[in-house]
């Protein structure tokens, strides 16, 4: 502390000084020309210093390090070390990462290799733990995780409170498990999950000790939830676009309690749109001021989340800073962690640990199937039939009547509806469930993946049933991963050894083969522009209105499982 304070004073030299360039002022909203002073990784002045180390910033701008608020890891298929080095040179610096992809496969295990696989790593990861492994009891997961097991992760270091609360009607209920584990964290933070959620049950759900939410679909949601204490994540993913919906919330007296998430960001918007750069710039384009819009995406993170050394630009703050070229829209030039150049222009100059050889975490366990299993037996002229939505993880139920032939249901692509499946993958249940989706445009074919929220069974969309079990079986042989098949050939497939959801391979290599299988799916006539990752959410049952799991189809509204045919 004492080399701190001589160095703010201008006794002893700071270890590095950026030099004449504009800085973005968090706390007044200004852009002042000055020099950023920094010793051992913290911020100890602005104004005029000088010293021996010294980065020429004039021209350019000084912000502080993206932080992103609300992340799945898992939906990148990267691992922690590859998402880093993917994700510096767009600005982001500190990720606070939900597991609860992988904990639904593996356990504890899953939350081991996160805290394990994300430390010493040029972007700070922090871990939210997963609150709802399973999400309900109407699937099939990995794992179960309880109070007693979410406590023994409870003082890491990284951890900095409990995930997203999916399970809002266990809240609402008092169910004693769901109490358990947010009292259990009652001093810690508490991300919520409550799409919809309104009234006197909204009350209760933020009485329980629950902050925040990233699942506002609308501006009259997001202001109910605001005005009853909420911080709002505003999320712009791959599959949920929201920001543009839900930007006018965002004024001087809302600001602070507004953030900027992406939650779920696949490979290809990852290489080809970017990370937090991306929503930032995107706030900026749709009239948002862009002070206020790096502000969103970090120092009001980092305030929510307890991280009170993050975020801005000021004495005592550590030195995650980015040099913009531009600020509107931000260009990123330079990168600095706690201090340390780690990239500039398209150079890295920090050191990653040693990449570790491609390998498999167990995940496949799967009884026997055949076609035959895919079959679905008329049982009535009409049926329930999940709706998609383009660009929403929401979906309609539709009454719909069904095609048949010979007494079985068959797909009925000249109305776009088509069959549907769910194979247990942990257990060896046995456990499929049947249905049928309208909106996904499959002509022909079959898509099949391991990644279906949150159970992460695996999932098959497909025309015939010889089709669907081809993709299912490619999926199992790969122990996890996803395919695209026609007829009897497999045009294109992904292997995710890591639980069925990741691989250590880089962003480079994954974006290319992602793009080959949305392209592969594109050619059966998919009609959404994310064909995989609009299928994995098909399977979650705590997004209305109705979805598939293993155990058949869930009514979200009524929460329960319900009969495919009427």
């Amino acid at each position: 502390m004492k080399r701190v304070i001589d160095a703010a004073r201008g006794l002893i030299p700071p270890d590095l000084i950026l030099k004449g360039g504009k800085v973005v002022n968090i706390f007044t909203h200004e852009v002042v020309e000055t020099d950023v002073a920094i010793l051992d990784g913290t911020i100890v002045g602005l104004g005029e210093y000088d010293g021996p180390k010294i980065i020429q910033t004039k021209g350019d701008f000084i912000c502080p390090g993206f932080i992103d608020g609300h992340f799945h890891i898992e939906s990148t298929m990267l691992s922690p070390l590859e998402l880093s080095r993917a994700v510096i040179p767009m600005g982001t610096t500190a990720i606070v990462a939900d597991p609860h992809e992988l904990s639904n496969v593996l356990g504890k295990d899953g939350i081991r290799y996160m805290l394990e696989m994300s430390k010493d790593l040029p972007v700070d990861i922090y871990i939210m733990l997963p609150s709802c492994v399973p999400s309900t009891d109407m699937e099939t997961s990995g794992a179960t995780i309880t109070a007693t097991d979410l406590v023994e992760f409870r003082d890491e270091p990284r951890v900095l409170g409990l995930g997203e609360m999916m399970n809002y009607p266990g809240v609402l209920s008092g169910v004693p498990p769901v109490l358990e584990k947010l009292t259990a964290f009652n001093n810690k933070i508490k991300d919520g999950h409550a799409p919809l959620l309104s009234g006197k049950d909204l009350n209760a759900y933020i009485a329980a000790g629950i902050r925040s939410d990233h699942e506002c679909t609308n501006l009259d949601e997001a202001r109910e939830k605001l005005s009853l204490g909420m911080y709002i994540m505003i999320r712009e993913g791959t599959q949920a676009k929201n920001l543009k919906d839900l930007i006018p919330l965002v004024s001087s007296d809302t600001l602070p309690r507004c953030m900027l998430v992406t939650d779920d960001c696949h490979p290809d918007d990852l290489m080809e749109k970017g990370h937090m750069n991306y929503i930032v710039n995107l706030a900026i384009s749709e009239g948002v001021d862009p002070v206020q819009a790096i502000q969103m995406a970090s120092y009001n993170v980092a305030q929510y989340l307890g991280l009170k050394y993050l975020g801005a630009i000021a004495p005592g703050y550590q030195a995650d800073l980015l040099v913009l070229s531009s600020l509107n829209p931000v260009e990123v030039r330079i990168v600095l962690k706690r201090g340390e150049k780690v990239y500039e222009d398209g150079c890295f100059y920090c050191s990653f640990p040693e990449r570790m050889a491609e390998r498999s975490l167990g995940s496949m366990n799967i009884r026997p199937f055949s076609p035959e299993d895919f079959v679905i037996h008329a049982e009535g002229a009409l049926a329930r039939v999940i709706g998609l939505r383009h660009d929403q993880i929401s979906t309609s139920s539709r009454i719909l009547p069904i095609k048949t032939e010979k007494g079985v249901v068959v797909s009925d692509q000249d109305r776009d509806i088509v069959k549907i499946a769910v194979l247990e993958r942990h257990k060896a249940t046995g456990n499929i469930g049947l249905g049928l989706v309208q909106g996904f445009g499959l002509r022909e074919g079959a898509l099949a993946s391991s990644v279906a929220h949150d159970s992460h069974n695996i999932m098959v969309v497909g025309c015939t049933d010889e089709e669907m079990f081809l993709a299912a079986k490619t999926v199992e042989e790969m122990n996890g991963g996803l395919a695209v098949v026609k007829n009897r050939d497999v045009l294109e497939k992904l292997a995710l050894p890591i639980g069925g959801l990741m691989s250590e391979r880089p962003l480079e290599e994954i974006a290319i083969l992602w793009k080959s299988l949305t392209k592969a799916a594109k050619t059966l006539g998919c009609a959404p522009d994310q064909p995989f990752m609009a299928l994995s959410f098909l399977a979650l049952p705590v997004i209305p209105e109705l979805r598939i799991t293993d155990k058949g189809l869930i009514d979200v509204k009524l929460f329960r499982i319900v009969p495919l045919f009427l």
